[in-house]
């Protein structure tokens, strides 16, 4: 993959900030048998240039004055919230020396394995990196995993695959990771209403204190009004 650079004069917070207003984006490039130098370039072409994977996981071609030269992405800085590259580090490539670099693992065939075909299991992807150490010519540009053999509730490892010729793993003292795992499916629990309960609720009377059930109530006698001494002097 190729970019365009172009040797930077000036440096310095103020130098830098004039660059990014400009639209473009300082760095660096270093290592190898030369001195570091100064770079920059267009913001825009190195903003699109990032989103793409084999920009970092591959030995790219930069070009600067008409002359090419190999060299691996080593660092970005980000502004915080802004969609702005701020600084961009890169380093030379000697095809005589062995290199470390993390490439991405991509997984293949999930959807025609055993645990997911037959089992309906679920397919974790547990790495999704690798570092590797290899001479630039023998850096691949991603591991790739063939899942179409993982079995019920299985694991596919990094013992289980075979890595490029010339490539080999740093372990950083991991033995043999876990690439992808196959899990089954989490039981999902289903409430059975009782039957004849909402019925039985429905007809059953609130029980009062003690569970007894509250008396029903009758209608309260009518009790003849008492008549008074006026009543009987009108019937006279």
């Amino acid at each position: 993959m190729k970019f365009v650079a172009f040797e930077r004069a000036k440096q310095g917070t103020g130098a830098s900030r004039r660059l990014r207003i400009s639209g473009k984006t300082p760095g660096i490039v270093y290592g190898g048998e030369g001195q570091p130098m100064l770079i920059e370039l267009d913001h825009n072409a190195l903003w699109h240039a990032l989103k793409k994977e084999a920009f970092h996981s591959t030995v790219l071609e930069m070009e600067m004055d008409g002359a090419a030269s190999k060299v691996l992405l080593r660092d970005v800085q980000y502004h915080p919230f802004r969609q702005l590259v701020q600084h961009i580090d890169f380093q030379r490539v000697d095809a005589r020396t062995r290199l470390t670099m993390k490439v991405p693992v991509h997984f293949k065939n999930e959807a025609e394995s055993d645990a997911v075909k037959l089992e309906h299991n679920l397919v974790n992807h547990v790495t999704t990196e690798l570092e590797l150490n290899c001479l630039p010519t023998d850096l691949p540009e991603f591991i790739e995993v063939d899942l179409s053999g993982l079995k019920k509730n299985g694991t596919v490892t990094l013992k289980d695959i075979k890595l490029p010729r010339g490539v080999k793993w740093v372990s950083r003292g991991k033995l043999n990771p876990v690439l992808a795992s196959a899990v089954a499916p989490a039981a999902e629990e289903v409430d059975e209403p009782v039957e004849g309960a909402a019925a039985a609720d429905a007809a059953a009377p609130a029980a009062g204190k003690g569970g007894k059930a509250p008396a029903a109530k009758t209608p309260a006698a009518k009790t003849p009004a008492a008549k008074t001494p006026a009543a009987k002097t009108a019937k006279k």
